[in-house]
């Protein structure tokens, strides 16, 4: 499993770049000001920062537990990344319809639309994340017993 320190710079570098990619696009996808389409995305941003700390714990785990393997395949991959992404979304949903003052069926589009973009962001952000920082496979009991009996 991967360390702490690990998982807050995966999480801090996910998060910092799509601050720079995504406030511009949507201020001007939503036609909103940068000054007020950056609070939210700041407010999304810190609220899934904490969230994906805790996720991909919660996931590795899950999949330790399940698998007993944390590899994941493509399709396990669309999985992690539209559960992250669903979840968050309706955390933030009030935020975003009281914060721009926008009917909660205009905040449920752009929430969606948040969404989207993250969720394939997430996908190729994780996969390269995991080619540039490889875990470490995890030790087995089997592994342990052995190393202890040689």
């Amino acid at each position: 499993m991967r360390t702490t320190a690990d998982r807050i710079r995966q999480a801090l570098s996910f998060e910092i770049l799509g601050l720079i990619i995504v406030t511009p696009l949507f201020a001007v996808l939503f036609k909103h000001p940068m000054s007020d389409m950056g609070v939210v995305v700041l407010v999304g941003a810190t609220a899934a920062t904490f969230w994906n700390y805790a996720y991909n714990l919660l996931f590795d785990k899950a999949m330790l537990r399940w698998r007993g393997d944390l590899r994941k395949t493509v399709p396990l991959r669309i999985v992690h990344a539209v559960l992250f992404e669903v979840i968050l979304l309706l955390m933030l949903l009030p935020f975003f319809a009281w914060w721009l003052a926008i009917p909660i069926l205009d905040a449920l589009m752009m929430d969606i639309a948040f969404a989207l973009f993250y969720m394939g962001y997430a996908f190729v952000f994780t996969w390269l994340y995991e080619l540039i920082f490889p875990q470490a496979a995890p030790v087995t009991d089997k592994e342990t017993d052995k190393a202890q009996h040689v």
